[in-house]
């Protein structure tokens, strides 16, 4: 999606937000994956790391897994190289946003690297909502995608 013809930048283009609300999603399900799993293993084991340790390597292996998803996504458009290329060339402001709103409403809320039932969906919300207006700003101004 290019800049409007006038090359004015607006907020107000609702196929923009559309499209940066599916690429913002996708990019939460990727990172999800890795984030919970890793805050979850550690929540199941029992393994005495620091909450700051923990929330580190979540979101590490948030932005793994939301690459490793999108390439897996893009290889039934383009060879298997180009998909990692182009998945790592994703924008790592909108993951790391991302990630970072996820684990600061954990931490807010529960106090530690923690999943609680009634905790995850405020975490889903801000890593949804934080990167949103990024990916709508490169997609209007720059026309570029973060997937």
């Amino acid at each position: 999606m290019a800049a409007p013809a006038s090359g004015a930048f607006t907020w107000r283009a609702l196929p923009t937000w559309r499209r940066a609300g599916v690429n913002t999603a996708w990019c939460l399900l990727g990172c999800a994956i890795g984030d919970l799993g890793t805050i979850l293993f550690f929540q199941l084991t029992g393994i005495p790391w620091p909450t700051l340790w923990i929330m580190a390597l979540a979101m590490f292996n948030g932005i793994l897994t939301s690459i490793i998803l999108e390439t897996l996504i893009l290889m039934r458009q383009m060879r298997p190289w180009d998909a990692l290329r182009t998945a790592a060339g994703m924008s790592l402001i909108s993951m790391i946003s991302m990630e970072l709103a996820m684990n600061a409403v954990d931490y807010l809320l529960v106090g530690e690297a923690r999943l609680t039932w009634w905790a995850l969906p405020w975490m889903l919300l801000a890593g949804f909502l934080t990167p949103l207006p990024y990916n709508y700003w490169r997609l209007q101004a720059l026309g570029k995608a973060c997937h």
